[in-house]
């Protein structure tokens, strides 16, 4: 535990927003399948869902950044998320549900980034102890994809709506738990964020992380109907995706130890090319379980290290004036463009081939790789930081 925090808080939302991603991310295609949309409906249901992140951080974020109410508008973001993810208890059909998604994730999508600019804002010079609060996110997601997965090869998967509605008021009451951090730590600039933009990193970085999160694009809508397809149960299918957040948890408690100034980069770059190496072992070997199971322990650094190493990278581009909306900036550009185009192009590939689906994710994570390997491991630390920081 860090001290000096408001740390169970903190975690707490964490724990119940990533127990809500654990509800929707594996099941929510499942269930999209089950009242029977399309694979290239479920793939544009999903890219709604993350193609709102593409505006709404960036409205949420200068908002914050401008007031300095970040949790004020993260409670007003959840509360409307409840509301509006409630139309799904009546409708069923592929327009409503474009519709609904929608105005959901685009409150929904006011959150996260903005939450994890308040934990930073409050952990301060601690700001590498952040995945000891985000690792509970983790543990929320495992809870309730293993418990969800045994629970849905008994009853109709139809309940996931009212088990994610709830998760999703459970959010929004516990950010009415904290209080806004002091306000010495909102620090003026000279600097604009949009004048960040032109150094060479920054856009290396933003590329970079764009084309991972195209990558999980696939992942997130199709890697249970994939293996659905070669006959894993429900249970399976949970507990191959809580298996990979496990291992993302046991990273999470120990990283800080080593993400130093010299080696984020470094972490970055080898994180991803074993990210290519687990998409397309999923392509050519899903009907081998024991590879599953070796493939799934690969998440620990296809999203843990290189969530932390990309969070650790914002902090350093950006001023604390400006953090917002580069947290902003990096949802939208990466989970939001880039998890859209990732699940609207893989709602047409999977029509052809679902090894296809996954080989282009690969390919996607390798270019990535190389971007990262001579965009920032080759560049001086001095130029990954925003000398006003």
């Amino acid at each position: 535990m860090i001290t000096g925090i408001p740390y169970w808080r903190l975690s707490s939302f964490y724990f119940f927003y990533f127990a809500l991603v654990g509800a929707l991310s594996p099941y929510f295609s499942l269930y999209l399948n089950d009242i029977g949309l399309t694979a290239q409906a479920i793939g544009t249901v999903n890219a709604v869902i993350m193609g709102t992140k593409i505006i709404a951080p960036n409205i949420w974020g200068w908002l914050c950044d401008r007031t300095g109410k970040r949790l004020k508008i993260i409670s007003i973001g959840s509360f409307f998320a409840v509301m509006f993810f409630g139309g799904l208890f009546y409708w069923k059909t592929l327009f409503p549900i474009l519709v609904i998604t929608f105005l959901y994730s685009f409150f929904w999508n006011a959150v996260l980034s903005q939450f994890d600019t308040v934990t930073i804002l409050y952990l301060k010079k601690d700001s590498h102890r952040y995945s000891q609060v985000r690792v509970w996110g983790s543990i929320g997601f495992i809870v309730t994809v293993i418990l969800l997965g045994w629970l849905f090869d008994f009853i109709s998967i139809d309940y996931l709506v009212p088990i994610a509605w709830f998760l999703l008021l459970l959010v929004w009451l516990s950010t009415l738990t904290l209080k806004e951090p002091t306000r010495e730590t909102y620090k003026k600039s000279d600097v604009h964020w949009v004048s960040l933009l032109k150094k060479p990193s920054i856009i290396y970085f933003f590329i970079a992380a764009f084309l991972l999160q195209f990558s999980f694009g696939a992942y997130y809508t199709f890697f249970s109907l994939h293996l659905e397809g070669f006959g894993y149960s429900r249970t399976s299918i949970g507990l191959l995706w809580a298996l990979g957040v496990f291992c993302e948890v046991i990273l999470f408690i120990f990283i800080h130890r080593f993400i130093g100034k010299n080696n984020v980069a470094k972490i970055f770059f080898w994180s991803l090319l074993l990210t290519g190496v687990r998409w397309l072992t999923i392509a050519f070997f899903a009907d081998n379980l024991w590879l599953m199971i070796g493939v799934q322990t690969i998440h620990a650094l296809s999203f843990g290290a290189c969530h932390a190493a990309c969070i650790e990278l914002i902090r350093r581009f950006f001023n604390t004036s400006n953090i917002g909306q580069g947290q902003a900036l990096y949802s939208a550009l990466t989970f939001g463009f880039g998890g859209a185009m990732g699940a609207m192009s893989g709602g047409f590939l999977w029509g052809i081939s679902s090894q296809l689906l996954f080989c282009v994710s690969a390919a996607a994570v390798f270019i990535s790789a190389i971007i990262v390997w001579y965009g920032l491991c080759c560049t001086p630390i001095s130029e990954l930081s925003d000398d006003s920081f």
